[in-house]
């Protein structure tokens, strides 16, 4: 009902509120029905009086309830009753942190049936699986390790393959051997979150590198080494989280011809190098320069975040001995029921189709984003599952966080990424994970308007 338009006189709610409670009173007086469109939200908002976000709260609200939904070029619609799904009862809903940087979720049926018919295929022989297994991976989990690696050109010998339960404590693992407490590790200046953890958990001085448009600055990287002696540099070189940037090969071997000047060991965190088709990506520095670098394949971004395995690569056979240890000591093994679902779904090509899945859906929303938020206003790239967005004056990030904490997407101050400077005025906003394609493009739009027009800061009562 395109002339939709609610009297919001009678109410002393909040507006937004009162928009939403307009929404179920009409659906409820049969003068709005299913498959009813409803107006655009700045027709409303114009109509109404109100402010833009004024009106996508309400909107937001409504979709919360069930009320309504977003179709993606169409618009807003009232929506039929849910049907629950065959297994609701026996599968409560998980909570997600729509903070964390994830890959966007399967939704095709055959996909998920092919999922499902994997893990079932392991549960065949579930006893064996709960009990301790040899450290490091089974012939067969190595095996569908090496053929994972092969697709960034890896090809290191099985005894320098280990299958870790995640990339968390592999790092953990390798920072541990590598530096003692109290010991300098260098890193971008904006870098993963997660480092900033373990380092902290180890005592280690975390120091983070000038960057231009290519990463680390060179001459940064060669200062460093000079004056400060440290035991090792972490990297996150494709796709960087948060800032998107993957390192041009130029500048990983510029990078490369420093720290084999310096004796200096390359940690890298290659957590998004498979999403890049073979053949499109860069080559990791494990390729580059294997006998300096521990590489950490992750598979929680490429696959599934759930799925808590990783492939690390040591540099050589000597390295193999205290990055067992290390590892054993924290971790005991890998859990073997999701390493079989892992090694699985790799042998029998589930894990290359959800690799397709999350190229074309990641490629699909950042086409959203480009289509709705101003030009330039933010960092992002075709394949990556966040945007790094340096807020306009007179923003600042802790508002602007409290201002989209209502859209259904994650938004987290650069506080979290900035290792020594003071953090800028930005904020990394994910657009994958559980949320819809409609309901990122809502996100967006009320991004959009934040980030275009003179912000009315969060208010309970737009």
């Amino acid at each position: 009902m395109a002339d939709w338009r609610p009297d919001l006189s009678s109410s002393d709610k909040p507006r937004y509120l009162a928009i939403a409670d307009a929404i179920a009173d009409d659906i409820a007086a049969g003068r709005l029905v299913i498959g009813d469109r409803l107006p655009p939200q700045r027709k409303l908002a114009k109509r109404l009086d109100v402010d833009f976000t004024t009106v996508a709260r309400g909107y937001v609200e409504a979709q919360k309830r069930g009320l309504i939904e977003s179709k993606v070029g169409q618009g807003t619609f009232v929506r039929d009753k849910p049907r629950p799904r065959r297994s609701a009862a026996s599968f409560p809903p998980r909570p997600v942190d729509l903070s964390m940087n994830l890959p966007p979720e399967p939704d095709d049926p055959e996909l998920i049936e092919r999922m499902q018919a994997g893990a079932e295929h392991v549960l065949r022989d579930v006893v064996s699986l709960l009990r301790y297994q040899g450290f490091g991976g089974t012939q067969a989990d190595k095996d569908a390790a090496s053929s994972w690696l092969g697709r960034r050109a890896l090809v290191p010998a099985q005894n320098r393959i280990f299958v870790s339960p995640g990339a968390h404590p592999a790092l953990l693992g390798i920072l541990s051997i590598l530096a003692k407490a109290g010991e300098m590790v260098l890193c971008e200046a904006i870098t993963y979150p997660g480092i900033r953890s373990i380092a902290a958990q180890l005592g280690l001085k975390l120091v983070g590198l000038p960057m231009d448009q290519d990463g680390i600055e060179p001459q940064a990287l060669t200062d460093a080494c000079k004056k400060l002696k440290p035991k090792a540099i972490y990297l996150n070189p494709t796709l960087q989280n948060p800032t998107t940037l993957t390192i041009p090969d130029s500048r990983r071997r510029e990078i490369v011809a420093i720290a084999r000047r310096f004796k200096l060991p390359i940690i890298e965190d290659d957590a998004y190098g498979f999403i890049p088709e073979h053949g499109h990506g860069h080559a990791p520095f494990a390729a580059i320069a294997p006998d300096l670098t521990w590489h950490v394949a992750g598979l929680a971004k490429c696959i599934g975040a759930g799925l808590r395995a990783a492939y690390v690569v040591v540099p050589d056979t000597r390295a193999a001995w205290p990055f067992a240890s290390a590892l054993r000591a924290a971790t005991v093994m890998a859990s073997p029921l999701t390493v079989a679902i892992a090694t699985r779904w790799i042998e029998d090509g589930t894990a290359d189709t959800m690799l397709r899945f999350i190229r074309a859906e990641t490629s699909a929303r950042q086409k959203l984003a480009a289509e709705i938020l101003p030009k330039g206003s933010y960092r992002g790239d075709p394949l990556s599952f966040n945007l790094w967005v340096d807020l306009p004056t007179p923003w600042r990030r802790s508002a602007f966080v409290e201002h989209m904490r209502q859209t259904g997407v994650g938004v987290v101050a650069s506080d979290a990424f900035v290792v020594s400077d003071p953090p800028p005025e930005a904020v990394r906003i994910c657009i994958c994970g559980p949320s819809t394609r409609a309901q990122i493009r809502s996100a967006l739009e009320y991004a959009a308007h934040a980030l275009t027009e003179t912000p009315a800061l969060a208010s309970p009562f737009l």
